[in-house]
């Protein structure tokens, strides 16, 4: 991410991010829903309009977006958090200088983002791993997921179970059973205590589940090249790697470039162009 991008996003209100989250940590990568008992203090979005009640397509799109905002807002300032003192961490290592507290955080970042610290403590692949999870996500990509899989906030997943997300859970109580669930499937749709902890969790599952894989990979390369990661373009170029996302895989991803690119006024100012 380029320094002005940094800026940009520090340049918002600032909250105390990790006073938001306490974390208890049971990662499962094998649902997509992870299992992270996590307690919400506190949250950067309230509860939801009606938004079914707004008629008006281009009030309706703006009040959506202008409701979730805050919290992908938030989200990615605790990612860049976490992301900096990585960086830190990569620092003092290579220069010999680890401290405990260092080493301490490592090892939360670890469980977290569910990348194992062996016990010879950090080293270069599990920095490298890290570098690839720990790492913001555009807002046009994130609000245009939203929109698209809780049908601009009006499915009976978001009113009922917070849910934006189409986040799946596995444990039989764990969420609400789809009306059309073929037979002999077991998954529900996961229900959250708030829209801030659906946020969270789709930020958690991007960032470290093996299905998006290739999105990290994708947003890895354009940190490396100097590329924007939070504006449109970037968005864009990120939904090539949300091909497992959906059942309907290459079509799902076409949907979101098109919406990306169709509510383009909708989008904070960021130019992807800047120096």
């Amino acid at each position: 991410m380029r320094k002005n991008e940094f800026f940009a996003l520090a340049a918002t209100t600032i909250v105390a991010v990790f006073g938001f989250y306490q974390y208890e940590f049971q990662p499962k990568e094998e649902e997509q829903v992870e299992t992270d008992r996590i307690t919400f203090i506190g949250s950067a979005v309230g509860a939801a309009p009606d938004f079914g009640q707004i008629d008006d397509v281009n009030e309706k799109k703006q009040a959506f977006f202008d409701y979730l905002r805050p919290g992908v807002e938030l989200e990615n300032q605790r990612v860049q958090k976490e992301r900096a003192r990585l960086i830190r961490i990569q620092n003092n290592f290579t220069q010999g200088r680890l401290t405990g507290e260092d080493s301490s955080y490592a090892k939360r970042l670890s469980k977290l983002y569910a990348v194992e610290l062996t016990t010879e403590g950090v080293n270069e692949a599990w920095l490298d791993k890290m570098l690839h999870r720990v790492n913001v996500l555009p807002e046009a990509l994130v609000m245009t997921q939203a929109a698209n899989e809780s049908a601009w906030g009006t499915s009976r997943f978001a009113k009922q179970g917070n849910n934006y997300f189409g986040q799946w859970c596995y444990t039989k109580g764990c969420g609400m059973v789809p009306l059309q669930r073929n037979s002999g499937s077991f998954h529900e749709v996961a229900k959250f205590e708030s829209v801030q902890e659906s946020i969270h969790r789709y930020f958690m599952n991007v960032n470290r589940n093996n299905a998006y894989y290739d999105l990290r990979e994708i947003r890895f390369a354009r940190q490396n090249s100097d590329q924007s990661l939070i504006g449109p373009q970037a968005a864009i170029a990120l939904t090539n790697g949300l091909l497992k996302y959906s059942e309907r895989g290459e079509a799902y991803v076409k949907d979101l470039q098109a919406m990306i690119r169709h509510n383009d006024k909708y989008w904070t100012n960021y130019n992807d162009q800047m120096n």
